[in-house]
């Protein structure tokens, strides 16, 4: 692979006695969009702060394109940032919130014009230009955030939960904007998030973190699909763990853990001896499909079995007239199961 061109290497940081970050290596590639995916209190935005020169690192030491701007002051990175609060001037309209930063690079009015002209084209807000902040919804005052992010030609882009802010409809029309943005533009994005609905449908890479590291490097796929520990699946999506389950000629390590997705629990529609016997204890309708959560039957004078949460489409629920209390026949199909190597501690930092 080609040097990366945002590069961060051996980042630590210490606030007193407390490690916020403890050496972290990420690799960017140009263009690329990259979510720091973690719980609350893991690092990500002392990370962000950090790449941006609002922070100073106790170690370590960050590239751009192959020169080190690790002793750089912010306003010699180049780069633009989106936070989750706008920050627009309420003094100012849309486009002199855009003109603002432009000022300060020395071009000439009718090229600073031409420059917020071009960005409002782009996020499809010119018939808003003379507004003034508080006359503008949630959403529009965050896409002007973003155009003056990127009026100013950064090397790179730095978004601080830019959607958190939002209302559901906001934050997914917004999401699919950044993204189509991102992809017009072609800039290296990096984005702090703890939704992992948004690292998965936004990123081309997922940096997941935790307790102040970095757990797992991937693809969204290759993320959701392979976790490298229980943290991680347990993390990002739904998840079932078992820690000793023997079905279907598969028995799992001695101290492992098995884990299988909800969407990949398969329900035999007829009866079967292979499949394990389950008793439907709930059903939650989730509008496209139903969340069922059902108990593992047991011989008789064992103990109650564990849980399993399926996920099934609604025409198959009502296909199998499913109900409380029904006895179903499962089968966890063995290419889509998760097994790690000893049973991990799953707690979530800072929840």
């Amino acid at each position: 692979m080609d040097q990366a061109y945002l590069s961060i290497q051996g980042i630590s940081k210490s606030f007193g006695k407390f490690t916020a970050l403890n050496q972290i290596d990420i690799d960017i590639q140009k263009n690329e969009f990259v979510c720091l995916l973690g719980p609350s209190g893991c690092g990500k935005t002392t990370l962000l702060r950090i790449i941006a020169g609002l922070e100073r690192q106790n170690t370590g030491r960050i590239l751009v394109n192959g020169k080190d701007i690790t002793g750089l002051p912010p306003a010699k990175r180049n780069f633009g940032m989106m936070f989750q609060s706008y920050a627009l001037f309420p003094n100012l309209t849309a486009a002199q919130n855009i003109a603002y930063g432009l000022k300060s690079r020395k071009l000439s009015k009718k090229e600073i014009e031409e420059k917020v002209g071009e960005v409002l084209a782009l996020i499809d807000l010119e018939h808003i230009k003379d507004k003034y902040p508080a006359q503008l919804s949630g959403g529009q005052q965050q896409r002007i955030a973003l155009a003056r992010a990127i009026a100013l030609s950064p090397d790179f882009l730095l978004l601080d939960e830019p959607l958190s802010a939002l209302d559901a409809k906001v934050r997914l029309k917004l999401r699919r904007e950044i993204r189509s943005l991102h992809e017009k533009i072609g800039i290296t994005t990096i984005m702090v998030t703890h939704d992992q609905d948004e690292a998965l449908t936004m990123a081309d890479k997922i940096v997941v973190m935790n307790n102040a590291e970095v757990v797992q490097i991937g693809g969204p796929q290759e993320v959701y699909e392979r976790p490298n520990s229980p943290f991680v699946a347990d993390f990002i999506g739904s998840i079932n763990f078992f820690e000793s389950v023997h079905f279907a000629g598969f028995t799992p390590e001695r101290n492992g853990l098995l884990a299988i997705r909800p969407e990949n629990v398969h329900v035999l529609e007829y009866d079967s001896d292979v499949g394990m016997k389950a008793v439907v204890e709930d059903m939650e309708f989730r509008g496209s499909f139903y969340r069922l959560l059902l108990q593992l039957a047991t011989e008789k004078n064992e103990p109650p079995g564990q849980y399993i949460m399926i996920d099934m489409p609604v025409h198959q629920v009502h296909r199998l007239k499913l109900q409380k209390h029904k006895v179903l026949s499962l089968e966890l199909p063995l290419e889509r199961l998760i097994t790690f190597d000893q049973a991990a501690d799953l707690k979530v930092s800072g929840e």
